[in-house]
């Protein structure tokens, strides 16, 4: 009797664990759980293969068990899905040049597929790529070859398929932030292209070189308070396509829509601004223009007048508050250098700038988003919550110090930013500033009316950033279309499962790598008639300004992407814009586009090609002056009488 009662305690004990068990465990795997001694159970990656279902995809944290797991395996696990976009993983590879330069060591978690996992890429079918309210293109040719002429439409799939084992799609940390935290100033060694390497290793092993001041505590600080990884979705193509066509429906309603917020009181510079858009509307309309082709801007008569009265006029005031390395120290190399060269030529510039605030049209935040995540950013926290706040105190300072940015809520300041991550971090904190994106997409918090597109330009050499312009006259270009790069995203993997090594005329490459005797990828871009700008991680790549400065006609596969000066440039008159569903029809569309076109197409892309151009000093109508025009523009055309 003693022995049943005791068989019978026993079994009633496992009963309540079990039930304990299934109770709190992820789909009642209690025995598996059991048995786990505490370790991930993560299952083949053949059982993580997705057919497009959304219900497949929420799931999927669902296919590993989690009981038991630490921070080191969750990032084992994080990497294994490949989830997460990385600060390193964007365009990291959209150097696609041929003798890599020395990057900076950063600090951010190790590369998705580090550990040998490749997922292959989810199909999605043509519910993916419906347009904005049925705005719809009906076939294969781009509406900027149809507006000059006419070519015979093409029918094409209804979406193109993703090649079989390609990487899976990753998407970029989710926003984490906060509007208010501690005051924080900060200081750090000068991370110049000599001494970076030498910075970031201090910064990512206690940091022992920094002065111990505001910046230097918080880095500390924050490499202590890593947030456990969250479970993301796949990132895969944007469930609406907006044409280039919507887009420039949806910027002229901003002209009437957008509303920035009324100044708390009046100023005299808010009245010369009222005066300037006035004068703007009134411009005289010039259809032709012996020197210039006008139909390369949306509205030539507009913008030179508008230009005018920026040089005349604008005066911009700059915070000097904000310490090294994140403010006032622009890093001019790379593929982030836009921010970098924007930062240094205004702050040198002594004709826009003014040191008395009451006079400024408009007020520039200097920081470098780049930077900010190179320095801030946890490693292995899939978090940019530091970054935030980090933003966030900022503004806390100047907001406390002075009442500018109170008089209009931001209204009146800008930033120029290239990372990635940036309108992330700045669509809480900042979210009525106009702010110059390299990541425009206008799925992606993109507001016409507030935004600016930026231009990412790959500055190969800070000290020349104009070697090797130009290209081949259109008579030398023997080749039909280029594109090389490496596998980000969704896309990419299958424009080369269509065209990689099927066509002679198509030379389309994943990372290009050039033996003695074979062409490099400048001696390409310069060659070919068309050069393919298809998106990575993000929309944005610095291929569309790679194919003007080499003045070879831009492509862009990228759904959503607004391309930079969308404001002032007439984007269709001297690029081809192709649907992602597009790509088997590739070629076609391509060899549909009748030669007299092409050689006027190329011949826009080298007329606009000085508004891509960074010099050591401006130059009229450079990149520098466009982007100050296209912020001038932006705020004129918010001001509202009364």
């Amino acid at each position: 009797m003693e022995t049943r009662r005791l068989l019978w305690v026993m079994a009633l004990v496992f009963s309540v664990v079990l039930l304990v068990q299934y109770i709190e465990l992820p789909y009642g795997y209690v025995l598996q759980s059991l048995l786990s001694f505490g370790k991930a159970q993560v299952t083949s990656a053949g059982s993580l293969l997705t057919k497009g279902s959304s219900k497949d995809t929420e799931n999927l944290t669902n296919q590993i068990g989690l009981s038991g797991v630490n921070s080191s395996q969750m990032d084992v696990v994080h990497e294994f899905l490949n989830m997460t976009k990385l600060p390193d993983q964007k365009n990291e590879d959209d150097k696609h040049d041929l003798k890599s330069e020395t990057r900076n060591k950063k600090l951010a978690p190790k590369k998705a597929g580090e550990h040998g996992y490749d997922l292959p890429v989810s199909r999605y079918t043509s519910a993916n790529n419906a347009s904005l309210n049925n705005l719809q293109v009906t076939n294969a040719v781009p509406s900027s070859i149809k507006n000059e002429d006419t070519i015979s439409p093409m029918t094409s799939p209804q979406v193109a398929s993703p090649p079989p084992n390609s990487p899976s799609h990753i998407s970029s940390p989710e926003f984490i932030g906060r509007n208010q935290s501690p005051h924080i100033q900060s200081s750090r060694p000068s991370t110049t292209s000599k001494g970076k390497d030498a910075a970031n290793t201090l910064l990512n092993n206690g940091k022992p070189g920094l002065e111990q001041s505001g910046l230097s505590a918080f880095v500390n600080n924050s490499s202590t308070r890593k947030t456990p990884a969250k479970m993301k979705r796949f990132k895969g193509p944007p469930s609406v396509v907006v044409p280039i066509s919507a887009m420039n429906d949806m910027l002229h309603q901003s002209r009437v829509s957008y509303r920035s917020t009324k100044p708390q009181w009046p100023s005299q510079a808010e009245k010369e601004l009222l005066n300037a858009k006035t004068l703007i509307e009134r411009a005289e309309i010039m259809e032709e223009n012996p020197q210039i082709d006008v139909n390369v801007y949306k509205n030539f008569s507009a913008f030179t007048r508008s230009y005018e009265l920026m040089e005349q006029a604008l005066k911009i005031y700059i915070y000097t508050e904000g310490e090294r390395p994140i403010f006032h120290q622009p890093e001019l190399n790379g593929i982030y250098a836009s921010e970098g060269w924007f930062m240094k030529l205004l702050e040198e510039n002594k004709h826009f700038v003014t040191g008395n605030a009451n006079k400024a049209h408009l007020f520039y935040l200097p920081f470098s988003s780049r930077i900010l995540e190179e320095t801030l950013y946890v490693p292995d926290s899939h978090s940019r919550r530091n970054l935030v706040q980090y933003l966030s105190s900022y503004l806390q300072n100047i907001t406390t110090k002075y009442s500018f940015w109170n008089r209009t809520g931001g209204a009146d300041h800008f930033l120029v930013a290239c990372h990635d991550w940036a309108p992330a971090e700045t669509s809480r904190i900042m979210k009525n500033c106009i702010r110059a994106l390299c990541n425009a997409d206008v799925k992606g918090g993109f507001q016409f009316g507030k935004d600016v597109s930026l231009p990412e330009i790959y500055v190969r050499n800070a000290s020349n950033p104009l070697k090797n312009l130009g290209g081949k006259p259109p008579s030398q270009r023997r080749i039909l279309a280029f594109f090389a790069g490496h596998m980000h995203g969704y896309l990419r993997p299958i424009l080369l499962n269509y065209w990689e090594n099927k066509d002679p005329d198509m030379k389309i490459f994943g990372k290009l790598r050039v033996e003695k005797g074979q062409m490099t990828y400048i001696q390409y871009m310069k060659s070919s008639k068309y050069c393919i700008s298809a998106k990575g991680y993000e929309p944005y790549t610095p291929r569309v300004v790679e194919a003007i400065f080499y003045e070879c006609v831009p492509v862009i596969i990228s759904d959503n992407y607004i391309p930079p000066f969308f404001e002032t440039l007439n984007w269709e008159s001297f690029a081809v814009f192709i649907l992602e569903k597009d790509i088997p029809n590739l070629k076609n569309i391509l060899m549909s586009i009748p030669e007299h076109r092409y050689i006027k197409m190329q011949k826009r892309v080298r007329q606009i090609q000085k508004h891509f151009l960074w010099h050591s000093k401006p130059v009229k109508y450079d990149v520098f002056h466009m982007i100050l025009h296209s912020i001038w523009w932006t705020k004129i055309f918010q001001m509202r009488p009364g």
